[in-house]
């Protein structure tokens, strides 16, 4: 079988390599798409329709547009589970895009063994306003806007080893939409943006690194870990994608010093992330600062840009 072959169009800003596609309609308007589904990763179906709306919308806002109209995409084994909990999936996922200003215009369902949920959102921008990855410069600082380690506490949870009040915690973080750490890239003005998901921190980092042409170093100290995460990690409770997504990133990471279980939080793939934004350095106390007025707490610098290599590079330090 062959590569897929995909049209060439000038009016698509951005594509398959970015959050989510970006469509020109006009000289001052285009389109922003994604689409994303998860499996459900918490027992109680109003915060998993939550958390897997939270996470499809928030690519629109790594790409800094402003999300308008959702679509939900359902599986759902009606002929074994009750039609109820659905129904509680689809109004936890209602409350999100109710907080967000987006329309639900549909959706579509299909019979299926295990519960699985989410939207694709449609979302507008200014076509000379986009932010991707590929836009950091040397010197740029790195922040974070959520602390990191959620596969690795959603891994203890379907083994019954996750406290209710952690739990608690990480259910506030997931439902937690972008918007307001969006908001303030859009008013502080930043280079490249992307959202922390399924490729875990070192995985997006990668793919700025490769779209930029710059490698990134990281202090390892100041990234923001959800304290239990370490501890399960030790625990051997790893998330299977966490193996593939070290596997796959290996060798563009240089950690001479960093503790298997540290780089196993490192590699954890995200749920309902946050942010991760490259910076200009002059620009970076007064971003910081906004994010926290806006109540994004965690928001927190951890690495920089440096120069143009031809093999881009994560080192942690």
């Amino acid at each position: 079988m062959g590569c897929l072959e995909i049209p060439t169009d000038e009016n698509v800003l951005a594509g398959l390599h970015e959050d989510a596609g970006v469509y020109k309609l006009r000289d001052d308007l285009a389109i922003v798409e994604t689409v994303d589904m998860i499996a459900a990763i918490v027992d109680e179906p109003y915060s998993f329709g939550q958390i897997a709306a939270a996470n499809a919308i928030s690519d629109i806002y790594a790409m800094g547009g402003k999300p308008i109209t959702a679509m939900n995409i359902v599986g759902f084994p009606s002929e074994s589970m009750d039609i109820s909990v659905l129904g509680k999936i689809l109004q936890g996922a209602q409350s999100k895009l109710n907080e967000a200003g987006v329309i639900l215009m549909g959706g579509h369902s299909v019979r299926n063994d295990e519960v699985k949920f989410g939207m694709s959102v449609t979302g507008i921008i200014h076509p000379d306003h986009i932010l991707t990855k590929g836009g950091m410069k040397a010197g740029d600082q790195l922040i974070i806007t959520k602390p990191i380690g959620t596969g690795l506490l959603t891994t203890a949870l379907k083994a019954q080893m996750l406290p209710d009040d952690v739990l608690e915690r990480l259910i506030i973080q997931m439902t937690k939409l972008n918007n307001k750490a969006s908001q303030a890239v859009l008013e502080v003005g930043v280079n490249a943006c992307t959202d922390v998901t399924g490729f875990a921190l070192l995985g997006h980092a990668c793919e700025m690194a490769e779209a930029s042409g710059l490698s990134i170093q990281f202090d390892v100290k100041k990234i923001p870990m959800i304290p239990e995460s370490l501890s399960f990690a030790r625990q051997g409770l790893i998330p299977e994608g966490m193996y593939a997504n070290w596997e796959y990133r290996q060798n563009m990471v240089l950690a001479p010093a960093v503790d298997e279980d540290t780089m196993a939080v490192l590699y954890d793939p995200q749920t309902s992330g946050g942010l991760l934004i490259s910076v200009a350095p002059e620009k970076a106390e007064k971003m910081l600062s906004r994010l926290h007025e806006l109540g994004v707490i965690d928001a927190v610098i951890i690495g920089h840009a440096v120069g143009k290599t031809p093999s881009p590079k994560i080192i942690l330090l």
